[in-house]
């Protein structure tokens, strides 16, 4: 299957009291089913892009495996929308657990988890990286004029992960959690430690976004948009600092300031 991010479609447009047709850039949408050591583990709705990075994150965002070498060999068939991993040892992820929801309390901290899977590989930034408020903006303004395919369909999100200068990847996909798990994934094929390293996001940082930032194990995560209260609330439990609305030269720090200079 050739990966399409985005695909033609015919539709009508009403503009200036006036119904007109033509052809605009639609999003495309595709399942991806998962099967970890000959068991359905989960179906992922995805862009069609990047699809062995998207495993390969999803399942160290999951606790699966912690490496590249965990997988022994994994075998994708994006014209059916399947993808068969073998590992090298074995599962004992329970999957009873994977979308269980739950609140649990950690450390005396006040980190409210949906779901023990997130508890279990959420992890507190230990970085100690510091970033510049003007590459903060230069970095934004990056990810603005990376976003081609949402600039032509609307219906992507966007992100990339960089050293705090320059990125060392981008990534866009219709699922939030995707686009991320896509960048993670690429930095476990190419071995490139993450500590250090900053996500830069086009979405709200939603609870969900900031455990899944946690879980790649970056200290900074700067969006263009709002984070919500629970985010806030554990981006200070995590030791993750939360910079939004990176808009026209300013933005807003909710959480570790001491990452961000002058």
């Amino acid at each position: 299957m050739k990966e399409e991010i985005a695909g033609h479609q015919s539709i009508i447009k009403y503009q200036n009291n006036e119904f007109s047709t033509f052809n605009d850039m639609i999003a495309t949408e595709f399942p991806l089913t998962l099967y970890v050591n000959r068991e359905e583990f989960a179906t992922i709705v995805c862009s069609p892009t990047h699809l062995q990075e998207l495993v390969l994150g999803f399942l160290a965002s999951e606790g699966v495996i912690r490496r590249r070498a965990d997988i022994q060999d994994i075998h994708l068939d994006d014209s059916k929308g399947f993808c068969h991993i073998t590992l090298t040892k074995e599962l004992t992820h329970n999957t009873t657990h994977y979308s269980k929801r739950m609140i649990s309390s950690c450390c005396g901290k006040s980190r409210e988890f949906y779901f023990v899977s997130d508890a279990a590989t959420a992890k507190v930034s230990m970085t100690d990286k510091t970033i510049k408020a003007d590459e903060i903006i230069y970095m934004m303004e990056q990810l603005q004029q990376s976003s081609t395919n949402f600039k032509q369909t609307g219906g992507l999100h966007n992100a990339a992960i960089s050293d705090g200068h320059d990125f060392y990847i981008h990534r866009s996909d219709i699922g939030r959690h995707n686009a991320l798990d896509k960048l993670y994934g690429y930095c476990i094929e190419q071995h490139i430690p993450i500590r250090d390293k900053v996500l830069i996001f086009s979405g709200r940082i939603s609870s969900e976004i900031l455990i899944k930032a946690s879980k790649i194990g970056v200290g900074i995560i700067l969006s263009k948009s709002a984070p919500t209260d629970l985010a806030i609330k554990l981006a200070h439990d995590l030791n993750i600092t939360a910079v939004g609305f990176i808009r026209n030269g300013s933005f807003n720090i909710y959480s570790h300031p001491q990452r961000i200079v002058k």
